[in-house]
């Protein structure tokens, strides 16, 4: 797969930014959009514009997040272009959390009765065209780390608080560049930091697992609790306090691996 040489490439499944900046991170946003494509149920999935509008449907500011960062880290970024209610990108193709039919306490109504034909169709059109992109988008850059950024509500239904501010999700397969990463974090006084929190960061078949720890790639995945970065300002202060962690983290993680 070659992708355009454009600042900003766009695509159904996906959005690319700033395909050529020379840093050393590859950004992704497996949940940036909550947008049903029009020839996914005619662009509808039974669900109130209310549920639409929170985590079940989309991680809430991170793709905000996820592009602010990527311009303070001069690096690429990939976000996709479909809610998670469609087709999950961060599921393998035979996980059986794909496509979802109740989340969180919401039936979806367009994914009941969903046939094998329509969960093929969703994977054709939208979660291959993305997985292909970010292979090719990382495999184009040498020794490219990956940042995969995540948001989480704070309280799921019937569940309680959430008290982490920010999380660092990990595999225990690869905590070489995430360690590092959760120290820094640890040592600023005022955060309740996550280590492998409100769940586990390994997930066979997902994202991480798929284009970072198959490959060996260095890799974090970050997770801000969405009240947080809801708004664009929020989204900038907390890419102005996580770029030069990320940064230190990573060339810590190099030595190590280096030396």
């Amino acid at each position: 797969m070659t992708l355009r040489a454009d600042p900003f490439v766009t695509d159904p499944a996906y959005d690319i930014v700033d395909l050529e900046a020379p840093g050393p991170w590859v950004v992704t946003c497996d949940h940036a959009s909550n947008a049903v494509p029009d020839w996914v149920a005619g662009g509808d999935l039974g669900l109130p514009a209310w549920d639409m509008a929170r985590h079940i449907a989309y991680d809430v500011g991170a793709a905000g997040l996820a592009r602010a960062l990527a311009r303070r880290l001069d690096s690429p970024a990939i976000l996709a272009r479909f809610s998670r209610l469609v087709i999950d990108p961060n599921r393998g193709e035979d996980d059986p959390t794909l496509v979802m039919r109740l989340y969180d306490g919401s039936i979806i109504p367009a994914n009941r009765r969903l046939g094998p034909d329509d969960i093929e169709a969703r994977l054709d059109r939208l979660h291959r065209p993305y997985h292909a992109a970010l292979e090719a988008l990382i495999g184009a850059r040498e020794d490219a780390a990956v940042l995969a950024i995540h948001s989480f509500t704070p309280q799921l239904q019937g569940r309680p608080p959430r008290p982490w501010q920010v999380a660092v999700l990990h595999s225990h397969l690869d905590g070489r560049l995430a360690l590092p990463l959760l120290a820094r974090l640890g040592a600023e006084a005022d955060l309740c930091v996550g280590d492998n929190e409100p769940y586990s960061g390994h997930l066979p078949g997902d994202s991480i697992d798929r284009h970072a720890l198959a490959p060996g790639r260095l890799n974090v995945l970050i997770e801000v609790r969405n009240d947080l970065i809801a708004t664009p300002e929020d989204q900038e202060v907390w890419a102005a306090r996580l770029a030069p962690l990320l940064q230190d983290s990573l060339s810590e993680a190099r030595r190590t691996r280096h030396g």
